[in-house]
Formats: structure tokens, C-alpha cells, sequence
């Protein structure tokens, strides 16, 4: 399996994981010609920006790790964008990473709430 098709298959399962947790899904993959937003959702009030990284294995750190300092920049700038664009300007925000391990066929999800701030 590729590295894209395994990105993709963890973002469809995240999305699933948010919904059964009562998340309401606003957006998947919302793109700016600053940077791209994975998932958009509604967690009772609170809009989230959803970072999802999906790995098999932890051999060169966690899916976290991977969002450095570069990527939650885009991130937030995307988010920017999507509040104006959606005039939410005033919304209360969140910033989530969804760690997916996708091994041997098993998912397991680590959900770090907060996980930065803009």
C-alpha cells in the first residue's frame, strides 16, 4: 500500500472516529494557496483544525512529531483563510492531531486535543 492510499484510508477513518465521538464533520481536505486543512469539524460549539497522520509503526517517531513548527504555521494560516472565508472570525478554535497507527490491519486512534495554538 502506498504512503498516499494509507494517508487517505487513516483520514477516512478519523473522520469516522470523530463522527461515532458526536464531531460533526464541516470539511475534509480545505485547501489555500497557503496550506491545506485535513479535516473541519464541529465539536459541540467548538470549530476544530484537524491534523491527521497515519503511520505504521513508530520507527521514526510518533505521527505527532511530525508536525512541526513549518506545519502548524500552514495550518493555522489555512485556518485564517476558512474563518474569514466563512465569516467565523469570532468562533471559538481548536487545534487537534489525530494520530492513526494503521499495523497489521488493526487501527488505533490517539486524539491530542489542543494540540497547538495560533
Amino acid at each position: 500500500m502506498s504512503n498516499k492510499t494509507l494517508g487517505d484510508q487513516g483520514e477516512a477513518y478519523a473522520a469516522d472516529y470523530l463522527r461515532q465521538n458526536g464531531y460533526r464533520i464541516l470539511t475534509h481536505n480545505y485547501r489555500t494557496k497557503v496550506g491545506e486543512i485535513d479535516l473541519i469539524a464541529d465539536d459541540h460549539g467548538t470549530l476544530v483544525f484537524i491534523e491527521v497522520k497515519t503511520r505504521r509503526s513508530v520507527r521514526f517517531g510518533t505521527p505527532a512529531e511530525a508536525v512541526n513548527y513549518k506545519k502548524k504555521q500552514k495550518i493555522i494560516q489555512a485556518a485564517y483563510w476558512y474563518l474569514h472565508a466563512q465569516h467565523r472570525e469570532n468562533d471559538v478554535c481548536r487545534f487537534d492531531v489525530l494520530e492513526i497507527y494503521a499495523a497489521g490491519g488493526i487501527w488505533n486512534v490517539r486524539q491530542i486535543k489542543g494540540a497547538f495554538e495560533a
